[in-house]
């Protein structure tokens, strides 16, 4: 059982309700993103408004942290989140340390290395449930290969929906052998798994799915093993079918380091943003980096990480009206 903060966290005299018989199984045995996301439907709070009556009890934490936790892509370890969670069980009316005892022990840190050797496996940065999916695909060379360029580009619809990612990375094999790349995508929940499409020379291999976490995994192999120092071209597009989830806010994981990262959200021109802000957040920190975005001609923002190190990268945005529902189909 994690260990927690100090009750202190927790206001004297003030004690949350039963949990629901639907929260209350899920609260015995997790897993734990599960059992957050049930107490954050069951209370009918926005993570904007979880957000700012959390701040309002001295605790700031950023909505792409929220998100996270309740998505399974990361888990509050370090002090201030483990905090921050206490105070989340009294404002969700969840039992003391109903959420705090699903975490289990904190995993082990490292430091990162520039290359090859010491560096994080790809399980170790991904959920629990990633673990299924990468035993189906080969990732002994991920490594090996390093990330000298990558332009990612995400297109959104016009309820504010994902349709397409489209990726170009630029990569130097760090040792003999690399054959292939795997790429990793983390819906916001269940439902149909995208498309890919791999560019030549590079052409897929396995694919594994995850309908009820929304997890995609894929091989994207080269046309023969690389050299120590030579460098490979491997560009890949994603689409997305419907029905997908309103988002407000796109993410990646970088779990090695990268000298250049590019991160772009091009937006419908019927639901552009009012306001959009980059962030990076190192590791599990709670409070993330933001700048100001501008939207350009073309309806779209973008982002540049330079000669970073592990972290998340994203872009969120804001509407002044909630973007328009899509219509339902008629029945006869």
């Amino acid at each position: 059982m994690h260990p927690g903060p100090p009750a202190a966290a927790r206001p004297a005299g003030q004690r949350p309700t039963v949990p629901s018989p639907q929260i209350a199984p899920l609260l015995r045995s997790g897993p734990f993103h599960e059992a957050l996301r049930a107490a954050i439907s069951a209370s009918g709070l926005s993570l904007e408004r979880i957000q700012d009556r959390l701040r309002r009890m001295g605790m700031e934490i950023s909505l792409a942290s929220l998100s996270s936790w309740q998505s399974g892509r990361y888990r509050p370890e370090r002090p201030r989140s483990l905090e921050a969670l206490r105070a989340l069980e009294l404002l969700l009316a969840v039992p003391d340390g109903g959420l705090l005892s699903l975490l289990g022990p904190p995993r082990p840190r490292g430091r990162w290395l520039a290359a090859g050797r010491g560096r994080r496996a790809l399980e170790d940065v991904w959920p629990r449930n990633a673990k299924h999916a990468l035993g189906d695909v080969e990732t002994r060379w991920d490594a090996h290969l390093t990330r000298i360029s990558t332009h990612s580009r995400i297109e959104l619809d016009a309820f504010s929906r994902v349709s397409r990612k489209w990726t170009r990375q630029l990569l130097r094999a760090d040792r003999d052998g690399p054959d292939r790349k795997v790429t990793l995508y983390q819906a916001d929940g269940p439902g149909a798994p995208p498309e890919i499409h791999v560019s030549p020379p590079c052409r897929p291999g396995a694919v594994v799915t995850r309908s009820d976490s929304g997890l995609f995994a894929a091989e994207l192999l080269f046309e023969r093993p690389l050299a120590q120092g030579e460098t490979i071209i491997v560009e890949y597009t994603l689409e997305f079918p419907s029905p997908r989830p309103h988002t407000t806010f796109v993410e990646a994981t970088l779990h090695v380091p990268m000298r250049e990262y590019v991160l772009q959200a091009r937006f419908d021109p019927a639901a552009l943003p009012s306001s959009c802000h980059s962030y990076r957040v190192k590791e599990e920190s709670t409070f993330p980096t933001e700048r100001l975005l501008r939207l350009d001609a073309a309806g779209s923002v973008h982002a540049v990480a330079l000669e970073t190190g592990p972290c998340r990268f994203g872009i969120r945005w804001t509407h002044d009206e909630s973007p328009p529902l899509p219509s339902l189909p008629r029945t006869p």
